[in-house]
């Protein structure tokens, strides 16, 4: 018990500590707050106001239906251009897509002789050019086929697919990124907190003052854990109901008090880790060019932005051990599908073992770190 006590109050000054520092305070409303709104408005991987130009050849009918076709929100008002202007517009980037109406095409196809489109598309913009792609054929297709007065048949299977999308319906970017990049802020947030926690210590002078009292590296360790780690949460469970719920209107289908039972131990490993990478940087600059590409790693393989499938089957077993990977999957289990713990226990208990080793790693590199102070 009296250690208990030592770490509660060890963990107040810590809490007293980030709550006196105007920049810190700063970073965590912004990372909460205008860092998930931006992304979750501003990144777009569906098709959004695409730039479309059209070389009209034909002047029929047809034509002008087919260039009367490309609507927003998905397109903007197509812009006619002449052919010799097709090469400039693409190397200026002025239109992602540009399409190529040939001339007699109308006539071509009521004669029953096959004529051909021409779509160019800028590759660079890559999700905007095999979606919008993919649009613009099947606008396309329906054009011509209710020209024709024919019935609009996808392929040529003699099945038809309805696809239903569960979680997200309106397949909106913006519900999938809000959660995500919650996630991500959580995770950078943690490590930051918790390193530059003990980075602090080191550089103010009061690691040494530590050595002097009568305290164990392990209730060091643990105070600043749960205090940076409760933070954290706080913060985190505030931005999910005030920006992901309220200003960014997501809605939520699991139990935000499961959420953060899963988030709270996974708030335990990256503090660890956070902990461990100080004991080996030892101030700030060396901390962060250190934490990067950690952070980097953690989020761009754990499922949040590319599936796990398609990596290569070593990297999705090494990513197991990622405490990350395990967070990206509770969260959309709860949040986007309404999943109990009866499914998602394997999924806590994972993240529970990893940060008990980050624990155990972050304590031994302490203690590493005083006996050298000393």
């Amino acid at each position: 018990m009296a250690s208990l006590r030592i770490t509660f109050r060890l963990g107040l000054k810590e809490l007293w500590a980030v709550l006196r520092d105007p920049v810190l305070l700063g970073l965590v409303a912004y990372t909460f707050t205008i860092a998930i709104v931006t992304v979750a408005r501003g990144v777009r991987t569906e098709v959004r106001d695409a730039a479309i130009a059209v070389v009209d050849l034909d002047q029929s009918p047809l034509s002008n239906r087919l260039v009367d076709a490309f609507l927003p929100p998905w397109f903007k008002p197509a812009r006619a251009i002449e052919l010799a202007e097709v090469e400039r517009v693409m190397e200026r980037g002025e239109a992602t897509f540009v399409l190529l109406i040939p001339a007699g095409f109308e006539a071509d196809l009521l004669a029953a002789r096959e004529p051909e489109l021409a779509l160019l598309v800028d590759a660079t913009a890559m999700t905007l050019a095999g979606n919008g792609a993919a649009y613009a054929r099947a606008i396309l297709e329906r054009e011509i086929a209710r020209f024709l007065g024919r019935e609009v048949v996808p392929g040529s299977l003699p099945i038809r697919l309805e696809v239903r999308a569960r979680f997200n319906p309106n397949l909106e970017a913006g519900r999938f990124l809000a959660v995500t990049q919650l996630v991500n802020n959580l995770t950078i947030l943690a490590i930051v907190l918790a390193g530059a926690a003990v980075i602090r210590e080191r550089e103010h002078g009061t690691l040494e003052h530590l050595l002097t009292l009568p305290l164990r590296p392990v209730e060091v360790v643990a105070a600043k854990l749960w205090a940076n780690g409760l933070l954290v949460l706080v913060a985190a469970l505030l931005s999910l109901e005030a920006v992901v719920r309220g200003v960014l209107a997501v809605p939520l289908a699991g139990s935000p008090l499961l959420f953060a039972f899963g988030a709270a131990v996974y708030l335990l490993a990256v503090t660890a880790l956070g902990v461990m990478l100080s004991t080996v940087a030892t101030t700030m600059p060396r901390f962060g060019l250190l934490a990067i590409p950690v952070f980097v790693i953690l989020n761009l393989l754990s499922g949040g932005f590319t599936p796990l499938e398609s990596m290569p089957r070593w990297l999705q077993l090494a990513m197991q051990l990622s405490p990350t990977t395990h967070l990206v999957a509770f969260a959309q289990g709860v949040l986007f599908r309404g999943a109990g713990l009866d499914v998602l226990w394997p999924r806590i208990l994972a993240m529970a073992l990893i940060g008990a080793g980050f624990a155990g790693l972050a304590l031994l590199r302490f203690r590493r770190t005083i006996a050298a102070v000393a």
